[in-house]
């Protein structure tokens, strides 16, 4: 396997990269490869000076300055003197909505992966917990997109999920159309919608399977992952979210609807990292999924919902449904019943994985053909040859960053935009490259399938694509 060359795209004016973890590692040698840019111009801002020395390396500046609501202003408009370029979010802690707004302000470019707060809301806090949720995060981010209008293009939730997954989805209802007889070319987001009601989907679970191993065993009391340990722990405990379809016909144990917004998603008050759905994915079949709460599960149905007037006449259901690796299983039973965050925190070196893969897509379920998973099989070896810096994981996001990146560049006044919103298959001619093998599988599987023994549960065999089979009681 080839890694990919090639200039994409330029960045004319200054080039902000906010946080160097495992993300920001990973992305600034893409961007080297694929965007022109002026390294006298680029600026690494993070939190700490642990990666000094890479940085100089690599020819750009650093800059140790933690941000908070009294000085992210004054910090990044030193940095965007004359404004204009581009802030490349790739922090924890920091306020996205601050950023976007003081971007749209300076004329600058934005890109994050995820619509993040300033600390306070994920841990720690004195707010009910429907005041805890992405959905209340997004409606801050539409509530902004409202007010500043047109302007810069600002684009939220651009990994591998939130982000990728939205591409590959509208790449997985065109096949399915397509096997399905009934090809089509929708344009709008009715497009998008009508065709998904048309051919029958009732739900859809990001279904990721990441079975990248250390031949080191996890030390005992250190939470170990493939990705940001502290983006995980975040998303981990926040309460779990459900995009809600219109099919669904009862709201689940300690289930609740929002009574402001869209109201196309519903929370459950307790945390997603303990919240457990059936699902399935490609080799393994089924599996466990964990219901961590991300931006697509809430913005993919609202997407596709169809309405008649006021009333929602489709919507699919959306949730993750998550088997991180074994490593990160076990730390999060670990941190769960010690009832306390961890205090040593590692995140697997590309070097210290000895196998594995992240098997990363969606899968469409309630159609004529049952199920069909549709995404990136990307192994740790074909990683290594298209890619330094970084894991399967890692490269399924930070590709996916570049090709947000690309696209902002090439659609520069779009004001604020959701993945879900973009161009799907100018990204993903961008970020294919790094993503493995992109495969479909279609299956007979259903959540109703495959019981060992028989206990009491509450399962519904008149629709098993109803929620209340996936979840476990």
């Amino acid at each position: 396997m080839v890694a990919p060359s090639g200039i994409l795209a330029r960045i004319d004016g200054p080039l902000v990269i906010l946080g160097y973890g495992s993300i920001g590692r990973g992305v600034l040698p893409l961007i080297e490869r694929h965007i022109d840019f002026d390294r006298d111009n680029c600026t690494v801002l993070s939190a700490t000076d642990q990666h000094a020395a890479q940085l100089v390396a690599h020819g750009v500046k650093h800059l140790c300055q933690p941000l908070t609501p009294e000085n992210h202003e004054t910090v990044l408009r030193g940095l965007f003197p004359q404004g204009g370029g581009m802030l490349v979010n790739l922090s924890v802690d920091v306020e996205s909505l601050a950023l976007m707004r003081l971007c749209h302000q300076m004329g600058t470019l934005y890109i994050d992966t995820v619509i993040e707060p300033w600390p306070g809301l994920y841990f720690g806090s004195h707010l009910p917990n429907v005041q805890r949720t992405n959905y209340r995060l997004r409606e801050g981010f539409r509530a902004l997109g409202r007010e500043l209008g047109p302007g810069p293009t600002a684009v939220t939730c651009c990994g591998a999920n939130p982000g990728m997954i939205s591409w590959l989805l509208k790449e997985a209802l065109l096949i399915l159309a397509k096997d399905l007889g009934r090809p089509a070319a929708p344009q709008s987001q009715a497009d998008w919608a009508r065709l998904a009601m048309d051919l029958g989907v009732k739900g859809l679970h990001v279904a990721e399977r990441d079975t990248q191993v250390s031949a080191r065993p996890k030390p005992l009391g250190t939470f170990v992952n493939t990705w940001s340990v502290d983006g995980f722990l975040s998303e981990a405990y926040q309460p779990a979210e459900i995009g809600w379809g219109t099919h669904e016909k009862t709201l689940p144990p300690r289930g609740h609807r929002f009574d402001f917004g869209p109201r196309s998603a519903i929370w459950i008050d307790r945390p997603g990292c303990e919240t457990r759905v059936r699902s399935w994915v490609p080799e393994i079949g089924g599996q466990f999924g964990l219901v961590v709460t991300h931006a697509e599960a809430l913005s993919i149905s609202d997407f596709y919902t169809v309405r008649d007037g006021d009333t929602a006449i489709y919507r699919p259901t959306c949730h993750y449904a998550y088997h991180p690796c074994n490593d990160a299983i076990l730390s999060i039973q670990e941190t769960s019943g010690a009832g306390i965050l961890p205090r040593a925190r590692h995140i697997l070196d590309p070097a210290e994985i000895v196998s594995g893969r992240d098997d990363l897509g969606v899968l469409l379920y309630g159609h004529a053909r049952g199920a069909m998973w549709y995404g990136s099989r990307l192994s740790i070896e074909e990683t290594r040859a298209l890619a330094p810096e970084q894991n399967a994981t890692g490269l399924q996001v930070t590709s996916a960053v570049l090709a947000g990146m690309v696209w902002a560049l090439e659609n520069p006044r779009m004001g604020l935009v959701e993945p879900d919103q973009m161009d799907h298959a100018r990204c993903l001619a961008i970020q294919r490259p790094y993503l493995g093998r992109v495969e479909a599988h279609y299956t007979d599987w259903t959540p109703l399938a495959h019981r060992i023994n028989h206990f009491a549960e509450t399962v519904d065999r008149s629709d098993p694509w109803q929620f209340t089979n996936f979840l476990v009681d």
